[in-house]
């Protein structure tokens, strides 16, 4: 039951990718942000980087840039007073077991609430909680994008359950027409392209997809339409929408936090249909807000019966580019010596800051997002355009300062019409009013 006549405020933005100590007299801009952040009771950020001094194994996948951060950046990332974290992304794992187990210790010794990774599944799956003036808030977070080998396993009567991140997994089908699916079995046929997959499945080793033809391990189906379906995992959907109900059953307010950088088509700016649905569950089992990042660049939000689904919220902080550690294999991928060092790597990664996520102008332009809640419903959304500085050289950019660039609440602006939002701009600030629909 919600606090009659309570009102509570919410701030949101998205990744947070540190790696540098902030400079001891701050930056200019450093406290207008602070500031802004801080005059909501919640304060959510999603943490993309593992927190610890070389303690794990670099695993052989990373999520890109093997992400790694000294412990010593939770000092400074507490100077922009956010409270909530996700911390389940593509990165959580990229220093295998060990690397994200002394992530918690970290963590937890530095008091940072977070949500999505822990010691076992039913450890990552649980609602965190933030105890406010106004209300009890809970949040729960999963990724989509992630290696398979990073999943948290599940406790056992007889067996341990395994450390990793709380799995938003999902089930693509290709629906294709007749003749495109007879090319396929001829090209199987004379390829033998599945013929481990087949082997696997009569041995029982593998589980055949009913329904569905396995192309290069991927599902198709007959259809009178060409075009790809993604559905989110039935047992994952289930797993968090309990972790809501209990949630609210708990809290005043449960927020979802959801890590992916799937695409809807061949775009990075629009979600995939998948965590369309997925988002649109979340809010139908109680939450109200599901917040969304990964990408690293905005997309549109979406006004769910009463609920708020940001499907991201793009970059915060970005200091992809200054890790101060990386494995052999980060050299080895780029065509470098075992014993080169990181600019060399960054710089042949990025054919001398030609190519990248550095070049692209959208990674570096974001929004800060801010609601109130009154009697339980959201009365409007503000988004205050933020930029990282793309302009400066890669071993200071990426910290975030208010910008009077309109053309970022523009750009939003059609991100949102996408997604049926009507997003309206004053005075250098985007504004959402929430109608029920």
């Amino acid at each position: 039951m919600k606090i009659m006549g309570a009102r509570i405020s919410f701030t949101a933005v998205g990744d947070i990718f540190m790696n540098r100590p902030l400079a001891e007299a701050g930056y200019d801009g450093l406290e207008q942000i602070v500031k802004l952040v801080g005059e909501s009771e919640v304060r959510f950020a999603n943490l993309e980087t593992t927190i610890h001094d070389r303690e794990g194994y670099p695993y052989p996948f990373s999520g890109g840039t093997w992400a790694m951060a000294s412990p010593a950046v939770l000092d400074d990332l507490k100077k922009y007073n956010f409270n909530l974290y996700n911390a389940a992304n593509n990165h959580s794992m990229d220093y295998s077991h060990n690397g994200l187990m002394a992530t918690i210790r970290h963590l937890k010794e530095k008091g940072v609430r977070f949500a999505g990774i822990g010691e076992n599944l039913a450890d990552a799956a649980a609602p965190v909680y933030l105890e406010c003036s106004s209300g009890r808030v809970a949040l729960i977070a999963a990724t989509a994008t992630f290696h398979e080998a990073w999943t948290a396993g599940n406790q056992r009567g007889d067996m341990k359950g395994r450390p990793g991140v709380n799995p938003l997994r999902h089930e693509e089908k290709f629906h294709v027409s007749k003749s495109q699916l007879e090319a396929l079995r001829e090209i199987a046929h004379e390829t033998l392209i599945d013929a481990q997959q087949e082997l696997d499945i009569k041995e029982g080793f593998a589980v055949e997809t009913p329904g569905a033809f396995k192309f290069a391990g991927k599902s198709f189906v007959e259809s009178e339409k060409t075009y790809k379906e993604t559905i989110p995992d039935k047992r994952d959907m289930e797993r968090i929408k309990a972790s809501i109900r209990e949630a609210k059953s708990q809290a005043d307010y449960v927020m979802v936090s959801i890590h992916s950088h799937e695409l809807g088509g061949l775009r990075k700016d629009y979600p995939a249909e998948f965590l369309k649905t997925f988002a649109r569950e979340c809010i139908d089992a109680g939450a109200i807000a599901v917040l969304g990042h990964g990408p690293h660049v905005l997309r549109g939000i979406e006004c769910y019966k009463g609920g708020l689904i940001f499907y991201s919220l793009g970059n915060f902080i970005f200091e992809n580019d200054t890790t101060a550690h990386q494995p052999a294999d980060f050299y080895e991928k780029y065509g470098l010596p075992y014993d080169a060092q990181v600019g060399a790597g960054m710089d042949r990664r990025s054919q001398g800051g030609k190519v990248g996520l550095g070049v692209n102008k959208d990674v570096w332009n974001s929004v800060v997002a801010k609601w109130i809640v009154e009697d339980g419903k959201i009365q409007r959304v503000y988004l205050y355009p933020i930029t990282l500085n793309q302009e400066l050289p890669r071993y200071t950019r990426g910290l975030p300062k208010l910008t009077e660039n309109t053309g970022i609440l523009v750009s939003m602006q059609k991100l949102c019409a996408e997604m049926g939002t009507d997003l309206k701009i004053k005075d250098g600030v985007g504004y959402i009013e929430l109608e029920e629909k």
